[in-house]
């Protein structure tokens, strides 16, 4: 349904016939690290995610799943080979 409380005319899951069905009724704005992400949207009200109802969850254990902005890069280790070993494998 469309959000008729914080983020005026977005499309939000939350949003029911009696309102905002999120705890405390209503989104929470985007917390500072999210602030170059994609999907942080700037409405009347402030700026809001377009993904998440409250952004400080998101960031609480570590970096967002949604975040745009952020790349996970995970380091690659050079596992040291014994030559002899390998010889041994290599057929």
């Amino acid at each position: 349904m469309i959000c008729e409380t914080t983020r005026k005319g977005a499309e939000c899951a939350f949003m029911g016939k009696d309102g905002c069905s999120y705890n405390g009724g209503t989104c929470k704005p985007v917390v500072e690290a999210c602030d170059k992400c994609g999907r942080a949207l700037k409405y009347e009200t402030g700026m809001y995610c377009s993904a998440s109802p409250d952004p400080a969850v998101k960031w609480k254990n570590g970096i967002c799943n949604l975040a745009t902005h952020v790349s996970n890069v995970v380091a690659e280790t050079k596992v040291k080979v014994n030559p002899i070993k390998a010889s041994k494998r290599g057929g």
